[in-house]
């Protein structure tokens, strides 16, 4: 998925850029106001407010009127006027600095789910249906047990089926970023899911790098 970012401070671009990429999004970065609104082929934008051209109120509210792409705010203003009128310009989200990567793509996935509602229903992939707003899993219509980091560890690589994720990016979004303890947990994890999907799914170890959900 492609975001759009509109940061004009750099250390804080860089480091989302590369938080959003290691959970799969493309990030396109422009430091303006009129380079966001030049930009195109975008599936979610990320403004800060305070640009060094416009304000990044009149950027949402261009974009809004534009069309439904999701637009979150990420700002330093934490004053509650500001976070009132970004929402009621059309913008579905505010986040406020300093913010984690990991709650700005929970954010972004939150949004995402509210703007798409297919998006919200069980998920089939093949002979196993995922419900992400019940955190319940059914493989041929029977409910899998699983603990909540086994759902969550299914439900990341699931998001892009097929694609491989490395140990470091399952360890962040399943577990903390900040997790010091041994990834052989992630292994166990792992093991376990095999055990209880079976062969109605396939979570393959790519050696030196990660894992990868494959559907028969």
């Amino acid at each position: 998925m492609r975001v759009l970012l509109v940061e004009d401070d750099e250390p804080i671009a860089e480091s989302l850029t590369r938080g959003l990429s290691r959970y799969g999004f493309e990030v396109r970065w422009v430091r303006t106001g009129a380079e966001a609104l030049a930009a195109e082929d975008f599936a979610l934008a990320l403004v800060d407010l305070g640009l060094p051209d416009v304000d990044g109120l009149d950027v949402c509210r261009e974009l809004r009127a534009r069309g439904d792409v999701p637009i979150i705010v990420i700002s330093a203003r934490s004053d509650e006027v500001d976070r009132v009128v970004g929402l009621e310009i059309g913008a579905d989200d505010y986040v406020t600095k300093p913010f984690g990567v990991r709650e700005v793509v929970a954010r972004m996935r939150a949004v995402l789910r509210r703007v798409q509602p297919a998006q919200a229903e069980p998920e089939a992939h093949g002979r196993v249906r995922i419900d992400r707003r019940g955190r319940r899993v059914h493989l041929d219509g029977g409910e899998v047990e699983l603990t909540p980091k086994e759902f969550d560890l299914l439900a990341f690589l699931a998001e892009d089926p097929g694609a491989v994720f490395t140990r470091e990016q399952i360890m962040e979004a399943v577990w903390d970023e900040n997790w010091f303890g041994p990834t052989k947990t992630l292994d166990v994890h792992v093991g376990v899911l095999r055990r209880k999907l079976g062969d109605a799914a396939s979570l393959e170890t790519v050696r030196g790098v990660g894992f990868r959900l494959v559907l028969p």
